[in-house]
């Protein structure tokens, strides 16, 4: 490959270009919207807490939900699906759900069960991946199904949140998040479950290459 003067590039100019690839690949767009969806977090648990600022809080949510959708959106539309954003979006998402969950039943805003059902799920679906990981297993992608429960979750957090309170708005935001919580809470599930099979397989995989390769 010649360089522009027509000459052909000397060894540091081509990794000089290799580094510039690869960082080009971790500093895209829909990583750093994973990113901010951590500090997203971090300012709803201020304004929920320290200044008890429920509507502003929410909002900060909502924005936080929605980068969830934007990061897999642009990923996608514009070839920019990374392996450490594969990594990044998950565990993001688990933050906020679990920053969400948490802290919405010490504010009384949704059921203990709730609660419960949707960390519980999130902590299976945790130590099947920390369990792969540990056996060198091929990871796995998350699937349409979880994202699009995981996007109807974080839609009905933010009108949970602003449904605890007084007034007819606040009366409605909380039947409409009631309405969504069902069907999103069974896409979750049957989410979990349709890992099952993919992580069985990848193990099975996993132990043939050990045995192929003479490992343990």
């Amino acid at each position: 490959m010649r360089g522009p003067s027509g000459e052909f590039p000397t060894l540091p100019q081509v990794e000089s270009d290799q580094e510039a690839g690869d960082l080009g690949r971790i500093l895209t767009v829909p990583n750093a919207l994973s990113i901010s969806r951590v500090f997203f977090v971090g300012g709803y648990l201020a304004l929920l807490f320290a200044r008890d600022d429920r509507v502003l809080a929410t909002v900060l949510l909502a924005i936080g939900g929605i980068t969830d959708f934007a990061d897999g959106y642009i990923a996608r539309r514009f070839d920019q699906v990374t392996t450490l954003g594969k990594v990044l979006d998950p565990v993001a998402d688990r933050i906020l759900l679990g920053a969400a969950m948490s802290s919405m039943v010490v504010y009384h805003a949704v059921p203990l069960w709730l609660a419960s059902v949707v960390l519980g799920r999130e902590a299976i679906v945790a130590g099947a991946v920390l369990v792969l990981a540990s056996r060198g297993a091929p990871r796995i992608d998350v699937s349409r199904t979880g994202k699009a429960a995981t996007f109807g979750l974080m839609v009905c957090f933010p009108l949970l949140l602003l449904g605890h309170g007084p007034g007819g708005w606040a009366h409605v935001a909380d039947v409409a998040a009631w309405v969504l919580v069902g069907p999103s809470l069974v896409l979750s599930l049957a989410a979990a479950a349709g890992y099952v099979p993919v992580v069985r397989r990848a193990l099975r995989e996993q132990r043939a290459a050990l045995s192929a390769t003479g490992g343990p």
